[in-house]
């Protein structure tokens, strides 16, 4: 199988598999004990934190752990409009974001606070002056903007945004998910959230880095460990196989580049040899490892099942299935071809072969699924 999925997960690094498996062997104790293995597990677990704050441009202390980026991304949300509940109880969103800021924007709607979303263009990229003003109004408690979309890969204005939200007096939370360890961390956030697993770590570390200044309290009931932000047992063994991930996506420098040419070689053949297709996202301005392109006539899910057939993990922007009925709110947003849509993103260490496979086999996979629908050129 040819694995074109990094964007839900990356597999583990082989550094990352090392680490684990030392850290479960040091690492296990309870590190809040103070008995030696216990010590031995926060002097770990203290140094994994040290490695990724450094990473996320972030102080040690300001970093916390927990169960999931989902997780991360509703703490951060919650728990910072909860302590700005006397700044007001406006929060902006892009129409973009993903599902899990979308969820957390619609219990705080429900909790009676207020929600405005900043529409995107046709290439998925907020407007920045758009988000500007959605910024200033009176009685906004936070905004919240992604580094790069998970479905098109396109790179959001984040440097304009934290200084629309620094002139307002407004909190950033920046979801830095399909980034980190991929692109240099944005700076000007005040809250980024980030998930292990999509940088090669293990699933199950989520990260919440909160600025020291802002104003924070935890959504959850009070607990003595982690600052009180997050309750529960740290798992030493997976955040020190994370950092091990991410120092070791870091120093592969080239790799990024390497992807980003594959991705480019995409795009244009996919454009060049498939009638009635969209290629979608921003060209340019993307994250180095994503592209999506919706295929007119096509069923999505048929024609992910064809391809899975022929060896190739990919996915589908689009979630029209028999259950939901409904489009990508990313691609509905962005009023781009839903129809068919599919979704390559590549993890480190994709061949050029591999990817020359998948083009070789994509437009007659098109092709035949199309003419099965009794469509045809």
């Amino acid at each position: 199988m040819a694995y074109f999925d990094a964007a839900s997960t990356e597999p583990l690094h082989p550094q990352a598999r090392e680490a684990l498996l030392m850290a479960l062997e040091t690492g296990w104790a309870d590190p809040a004990r103070l008995y030696g293995s216990g010590r031995r597990a926060r002097l770990l677990l203290d140094q994994g934190r040290a490695e990724i704050a450094e990473v996320l441009g972030a102080r040690p202390d300001e970093v916390v752990f927990t169960t999931s980026g989902t997780q991360a991304v509703h703490l951060g949300v919650l728990g910072t409009l909860h302590g700005r509940r006397r700044a007001g109880r406006h929060l902006v969103v892009g129409a973009v974001e993903h599902s899990a800021v979308l969820h957390a924007a619609q219990s705080h709607e429900r909790d009676g606070g207020t929600v405005e979303t900043v529409g995107v263009g046709r290439t998925g990229a907020v407007d920045a002056g758009a988000f500007a003003r959605a910024v200033s109004a009176p009685g906004t408690a936070l905004a919240c903007l992604q580094t790069a979309n998970h479905e098109v890969g396109t790179l959001q204005p984040v440097a304009e945004a934290a200084a629309a939200c620094q002139d307002a007096g407004v909190p950033l939370l920046v979801d830095a998910a399909q980034t980190v360890g991929r692109l240099p961390v944005p700076p000007g956030w005040s809250v980024l959230v980030a998930s292990a697993h999509k940088w090669g770590g293990p699933p199950g570390v989520g990260v919440l880095a909160v600025r020291k200044g802002t104003r924070y309290r935890s959504p959850l009931p009070e607990d003595e460990r982690e600052a009180r932000r997050v309750p529960g047992f740290e798992n030493v063994p997976s955040v020190l196989a994370a950092a091990a991930a991410l120092r070791a996506r870091v120093a592969e420098a080239g790799e990024q580049e390497r992807l980003a040419a594959l991705i480019d070689k995409i795009r244009r053949t996919v454009a060049a040899t498939i009638p009635d297709v969209e290629v979608i996202g921003e060209p340019v301005d993307r994250a180095p490892h994503i592209v999506t392109f919706s295929c007119l006539y096509v069923e999505g899910e048929a024609l992910l099942r064809e391809l899975d057939k022929a060896g190739f993990s990919v996915t589908s922007g689009s979630s029209c299935t028999a259950s939901t009925l409904r489009p990508s709110h990313v691609l509905e947003a962005m009023g781009v071809l839903t129809h068919g849509n599919v979704r390559v993103s590549l993890p480190s260490g994709t061949s050029e072969a591999d990817v020359d496979r998948f083009l070789a086999l994509l437009p007659e996979t098109v092709r035949r699924i199309r003419q099965e629908a009794g469509v045809s050129w």
